[in-house]
């Protein structure tokens, strides 16, 4: 059944708070996330409040059921690289009014294990609004991604983001303790730990809640063991649904919220989080490391990691020589006195490319303690653990000698798309995790499959080397029909290398449009059979975000690719 725009318009308009928009700018900017793709949306709800949120749900859910094809998508700030938030139907856009922080509190006894703090959060929030509220505390969240001035909560939760300190403090479902939701009949609930006395409550409830606690729990028991084989075995993973991270082994408790973390919205809408937080560390150190032999990049990485660096990045020569070129815009994007600082400071490796000693990789390890003392002589001991390895390497000590490494690790896909004219973007092989251990035998068999392709595109490395996290982000043209066709002829094989030495095709961007079709190919049938018995059990007419995560196609990423 086809149910009028004008129809659903008028049935949420007479339901909700918020307001509604179609007008063709609105939906052309949510027709768009920083992904491959672009569809566009019939209407952009913005709801006041979780009882907003609740009656959209309802409107939709009774569409749905009298089998009209209408479905919601929530968004944030639109930052996903992976088509998360896109949708030909209903956009659920939290950033107009669901963007307060609720709370930040230092100490108190509901303090989960680990953590300094807390903060409560809605899903419109940009980080760096977060952040500023969290630091007035001197608290952190420290899973941030790289995309911290631009990205919000809502994202940063639905596909459990992770970023530059991943390494020392984990991803963002090691720090989602509470998240009240609006599940897929209108209903709300708050999902937190339970004690198995607790899940036994819950089961006797005649709701969704409770049939949600039912069957889960059932799924959970019965599939246990399959369950455990497949979790990733890498330290990042944002594939699939993290069914092996809703039950604590531990403690024996049940976190549903661990589970919505990383959903991609496909599952419950959330509204509002409860999130720990840690202290920040006051002094940094960085190990700077010049690799011109990546063979024995496995080696290096295994040296480093027991002096327990905060972050452990790299780029490639690509990155290197393309930011050198670039220095002077670069700079006058940062005002006069800093971009004269680092000018200067960047004149040795304006050297080393003018001499051909571009290394292949820029390693840097950084660590972060107490005092600056501290970070030293961490930093001076993983530098000695190379020495018999002679490699070229320095030790930066004060931010500004470290800072303009950091400047081009998180500016090197900007610095690329910002520089080189009439090519796209294309985040399609922008995110996989692979075992440290397996560089020596992965990387050469990755850069060889690249190559074959140079002519289709160019492209930078950068990534999380201390536990495998890599971003490959080719420029395209893709008016070229040859050049769209590389993005599902390429996929597959740099993922056979990736699954072949035990990694994951997505540690922190998550599935969205562009990978949930490869989800069979990491997990197997099996598995997957489990990921769609979880979506049916939380959303049994598919109202939410149908496509990814379960249900998405290889026709979907060829038809909604953007042509320009």
């Amino acid at each position: 059944m086809h149910m009028t725009t004008a129809l659903l318009k008028d049935a949420l308009a007479r339901s909700m708070k918020g307001e509604i928009s179609d007008d063709a700018e609105t939906l052309e900017k949510a027709s768009r996330d920083t992904s491959l793709f672009r569809r566009m949306p019939e209407l952009v709800v913005y709801p006041k409040d979780a009882d907003d949120v609740s009656e959209i749900v309802r409107v939709v859910g009774t569409a749905r059921a009298q089998g009209a094809e209408v479905s919601l998508a929530a968004r944030a700030a639109g930052t996903d690289m992976s088509g998360g938030p896109l949708t030909t139907s209903v956009v659920v856009s939290f950033i107009k009014h669901m963007n307060h922080v609720l709370g930040v509190s230092n100490g108190g006894v509901e303090l989960p294990r680990e953590m300094e703090g807390y903060a409560e959060t809605e899903p419109g929030v940009l980080y760096r609004d977060f952040e500023k509220a969290t630091l007035e505390k001197n608290l952190i969240l420290p899973s941030y991604p790289a995309s911290r001035e631009i990205a919000a909560m809502g994202g940063i939760i639905a596909n459990n983001a992770g970023g530059e300190r991943t390494l020392k403090y984990g991803k963002t479902e090691n720090y989602v303790e509470e998240l009240d939701v609006v599940l897929s009949d209108g209903s709300q609930a708050t999902f937190k730990s339970l004690t198995p006395e607790e899940v036994a409550d819950k089961k006797k409830l005649q709701t969704l809640e409770g049939s949600i606690y039912r069957e889960m729990d059932e799924l959970l028991t019965t599939h246990a063991a399959l369950i455990e084989t497949h979790r990733p075995k890498v330290s990042k993973n944002s594939a699939g649904y993290a069914l092996w991270s809703v039950r604590d082994e531990r403690t024996g408790a049940t976190n549903l919220a661990k589970l919505v973390c990383g959903s991609q919205g496909t599952l419950a809408l959330w509204t509002r989080a409860k999130l720990g937080l840690v202290q920040p560390k006051e002094h940094r150190a960085m190990l700077v490391v010049f690799l011109h032999d990546v063979s024995i990049l496995p080696e290096v990485v295994k040296r480093v990691l027991p002096q327990q660096p905060e972050s452990f990045e790299s780029y490639d020569d690509h990155t290197f020589i393309l930011a050198v070129k670039l220095i002077p815009e670069l700079l006058s994007q940062m005002g006069f006195l800093k971009a004269t600082r680092l000018g200067i400071d960047f004149i040795p490796e304006a050297a080393l490319v003018a001499t051909g000693g571009v290394p292949k990789l820029l390693l840097m390890a950084e660590f972060a303690e107490d005092t600056l003392e501290e970070a030293d002589t961490k930093a001076r001991a993983a530098e000695a653990a190379l020495a018999d390895l002679h490699l070229q390497t320095k030790i930066e000590k004060n931010e500004k000698e470290s800072e303009k490494y950091w400047i081009v690790r998180r500016e090197s896909f900007n610095l690329l798309r910002k520089n080189v004219h009439g090519l796209s973007t294309a985040p399609f092989i922008d995110d996989f995790v692979v075992p440290p251990e397996s560089y020596a035998e992965f990387l050469p068999k990755l850069n060889a499959l690249l190559e074959e392709h140079k002519s289709h595109f160019i492209y930078t490395v950068a990534g999380h080397v201390g536990n495998g996290n890599f971003h490959i982000i080719p420029l395209m043209d893709l008016t070229k029909p040859e050049n769209r066709q590389v993005i599902l002829d390429l996929a597959p094989r740099v993922y056979e290398l990736v699954i072949a030495v035990g990694g994951t095709t997505t540690g922190e961007h998550n599935d969205g449009i562009i990978r949930t079709p490869y989800l069979p190919m990491l997990f197997g049938a099996d598995m997957v059979a489990l990921f769609e018995r979880t979506k049916k059990i939380f959303d049994p007419l598919s109202i939410f975000n149908p496509g990814k995560k379960v249900g998405g196609t290889f026709a979907d990423i060829s038809r909604d690719i953007i042509e320009m």
